[in-house]
């Protein structure tokens, strides 16, 4: 039972005609019908007697009309006195993200943010998105968005957003793997494969959990802060890298460089906003935690 069922229940019970009421209400016939049926099996009693020529309430239906009509009033108050806090509510929110979530996540976010809070200024920080939980649990930030660790820390609430793969890369040229090392990595085969890994951060985990799970000692060749940079030097050649399905798909390097297939494939990041929990009754940090999406 929605609101929707209850605005055609009492416009149909104000007009007490099927076909005046769908024009009034923009819906077909059968669909009005569908509802109030719905209504009806919801409530186990008839709320109109209807036959050919005429539509009337029942017992039923006359109560059920009172309750309707208190519901309605209700939600249209609480609708105003919604869209009047949206008007009052103003100052300023800090949000960290790295340089690739402001491409992939922030214009879908903040769009229709501003457009109900005009008065809520945003200040945008961009980063390492390893520091994403540190900097909201040392109050630099008040939100931060960043791919959820296996275990999010005691106090911290995590929102999420979007899924990306974790994928391995390689230049485009010279070819850094062959078919036999990709079907079968371990320590032979990987001993002298250069790498390019993330100086910390869940991507660094995920994939020192992976080469330890197939023996792999990595020929580390360099530790870098930050997914552009590791895309940028793979492109280059200096190494094979891992990097989210996110960067690559706003990276201008994408042409040159592989994605390989290695299964079975590193776990997915689960992306998503960071705030503390004790912080989210703030008025302007509740506000963005619950935007419309």
């Amino acid at each position: 039972m929605d609101s929707h069922a209850l605005r055609l229940f009492l416009s149909l019970a104000d007009n007490l005609h099927f076909g005046k009421t769908s024009r009034e209400q923009h819906v077909s016939p059968s669909a009005l019908s569908r509802s109030i049926k719905q209504l009806e099996d919801e409530l186990g009693a008839p709320l109109f007697l209807r036959d050919n020529r005429s539509v009337r309430l029942t017992r039923e239906g006359q109560q059920f009309r009172e309750y309707a009509s208190e519901v309605m009033n209700g939600w249209q108050a609480i609708r105003q006195t919604f869209k009047q806090d949206q008007l009052i509510l103003h100052g300023e929110l800090s949000l960290y993200c790295s340089v690739t979530a402001s491409y992939s996540f922030l214009y879908d976010i903040l769009s229709s943010f501003r457009q109900d809070y005009p008065r809520i200024e945003m200040k945008l920080h961009t980063g390492d998105p390893a520091k994403a939980v540190e900097r909201v649990q040392e109050g630099l930030e008040d939100l931060a968005i960043g791919a959820r660790p296996d275990s999010v820390p005691a106090g911290v609430a995590f929102q999420s957003i979007a899924r990306s793969a974790l994928c391995f890369i390689g230049p485009l040229s010279p070819q850094l793997l062959t078919e036999e090392q990709l079907k079968h990595p371990g320590t032979d085969t990987w001993k002298d494969v250069p790498m390019i890994l993330s100086e910390e951060g869940l991507a660094r985990t995920r994939t020192d959990r992976w080469l330890k799970n197939h023996n792999i000692k990595p020929r580390i060749y360099a530790q870098v802060s930050g997914n552009e940079a590791i895309v940028s030097m793979v492109s280059l050649g200096f190494g094979i890298g891992v990097v989210p399905q996110i960067v690559l798909d706003n990276s201008p390097l994408t042409a040159r460089i592989r994605i390989y297939d290695i299964q079975p494939p590193l776990t997915a990041y689960d992306i998503g906003l960071f705030a503390l929990e004790k912080r989210l009754k703030d008025p302007l940090i509740n506000a963005f935690w619950n935007r419309q999406r």
